[in-house]
């Protein structure tokens, strides 16, 4: 996020805090496409490019799956929606998913995949290969 005016004050630190929260919010319905755009963009600009090879966001991805499986080691079974963790563990999950996620749709990239697409496509073989049990009243 860009912010023209540093923040100085706690005031202003608390706005800009909101400001990102409100921005959050707005981005919750974004696409693959979206942040696949976004993550190219953010590679060009630090000229990462030459290290996104598609063994090292591999790599790199599953790093990130074994530090989100560290955030559900010794919880046992966790029930929908984690009732008993606190703010602050459901945001590092959100921060470690968002790592494995943005990591999944980078390596699609470099390996020309359309991720959405075969993505429903995959939904479908399963659908297919295992059919919902027939309702019988």
């Amino acid at each position: 996020m860009e912010v023209e005016k540093k923040a100085t004050t706690v005031e202003e630190v608390r706005g800009v805090v909101e400001e990102e929260k409100k921005e959050e919010t707005a981005a919750s319905d974004v696409s693959l496409k979206e942040l696949s755009k976004k993550l190219d963009d953010f590679a060009k600009e630090r000229d990462w490019e030459m290290y996104h090879a598609p063994r090292n966001l591999l790599l790199a991805m599953i790093a990130e799956v074994g530090e989100l499986s560290e955030l559900f080691m010794w919880k046992g079974e966790v029930a929908k929606g984690l009732p008993g963790w606190k703010e602050s563990e459901k945001e590092h999950l959100g921060e470690e998913l968002s790592d494995v996620l943005l990591y999944l749709i980078r390596l699609s990239d470099m390996c020309g995949v359309d991720l959405g697409d075969a993505a429903t496509r995959k939904i479908v073989k399963n659908a297919v290969k295992y059919p919902a049990p027939s309702k019988s009243t």
